[in-house]
């Protein structure tokens, strides 16, 4: 609500951004239509959008509920809940549960199922709720309003033109749809529904990740690897989803062996400096944005080589 744009609704309520990756056109006189320049972010697109004011939300929102998962210490809990009612909850400030205007290519469109992609953090944001959801600051009726508002906001995801363009979509713009629809589900009770995109979704592996790892509709952009490790992450999520539905993920291959283990492990030499990235990349080659997802490897596949590559790539990203 403290964004000076208006969504085209006239709505303030309503989530707004632009395409970050769409410029205006330099050898037009009125810089338009704008073109795309994969990779390169508009300045235009971060300046008075929703997009950096989520996703500050959803970090302090988080970092507050691990606060009180570690210490139990009420503050932190009833920061988080006050957070929360005001992103979601309090009728003068709460989003309204669509992306209608998501992702905006300025004089071409008012919005964009690629938008979708910014609610990926919604994953996070119910991982802790959960977290706080003993904490006598959440109350019972701040869960009711936060299941209602998740749920029309999975049906928007399911019914709307935005949703089902992102549900079609072939990358980690596809996979990321999948992961905050299932996380949607399995809060507001779903179950069943859930097992079902999950099953949907284990099919997108036979599309997204070659026999060797190779996940050809990231490498062919400009910020190869920071897209590799993006859907990954993605991937990991639904895993990790799947498993509280009751569904496998994490050791699911194909029958000719193409599976998520497959597309971590085809990263690695890279993240060791024992091969050369062979991609686009106009961004640092960021080795540590694997750390994450190595831990939850090993884990999951109990295998301390992952364990050991988080540790060395931490500690060499350390000033």
């Amino acid at each position: 609500m403290q964004k000076t744009r208006v969504p085209p609704s006239g709505d303030k309520h309503d989530f707004l951004s632009l395409a970050p990756y769409w410029w205006p056109n330099s050898t037009k006189p009125t810089g338009l239509p704008y073109i795309r320049r994969d990779g390169e972010v508009n300045p235009e697109s971060t300046r008075d959008t929703d997009d950096g004011a989520f996703d500050h939300m959803h970090s302090v929102v988080s970092t507050l509920a691990e606060a009180y998962r570690a210490t139990g210490e009420e503050r932190f809990a009833a920061r988080a809940a006050l957070l929360l009612r005001g992103w979601f909850l309090d009728p003068a400030t709460r989003m309204n549960p669509h992306l209608d205007y998501g992702q905006a290519v300025p004089a071409q469109n008012t919005g964009r199922g690629a938008g979708i992609i910014a609610t990926r953090r919604l994953v996070r944001i119910i991982d802790a709720v959960q977290a706080i959801a003993t904490s006598p600051a959440w109350t019972a009726a701040d869960q009711a309003g936060l299941r209602s508002w998740s749920a029309a906001y999975a049906t928007w995801l399911r019914t709307s033109k935005n949703g089902r363009e992102e549900a079609a979509a072939k990358n980690n713009h596809g996979t990321w749809y999948d992961a905050q629809l299932v996380a949607l589900l399995l809060y507001t009770g779903s179950l069943d529904e859930a097992r079902r995109v999950i099953e949907t979704t284990k099919r997108r592996i036979a599309t997204q990740i070659e026999p060797d790892g190779r996940q050809p509709e990231e490498l062919r952009r400009t910020r190869a690897w920071s897209y590799s490790v993006m859907n990954l992450e993605g991937w990991f999520t639904v895993a990790r989803l799947a498993g509280d539905a009751g569904v496998e993920v994490w050791d699911y291959r194909t029958h000719d062996g193409r599976s998520i283990r497959a597309a971590l492990d085809y990263l690695l030499p890279f993240a060791e400096g024992t091969s050369t990235w062979p991609y686009p990349q106009i961004t640092p080659f960021e080795t540590d944005a694997l750390v994450p997802l190595l831990r939850q490897a090993s884990v999951a596949w109990k295998a301390g080589r992952y364990a050991a590559l988080a540790d060395r790539l931490q500690a060499a990203a350390k000033p």
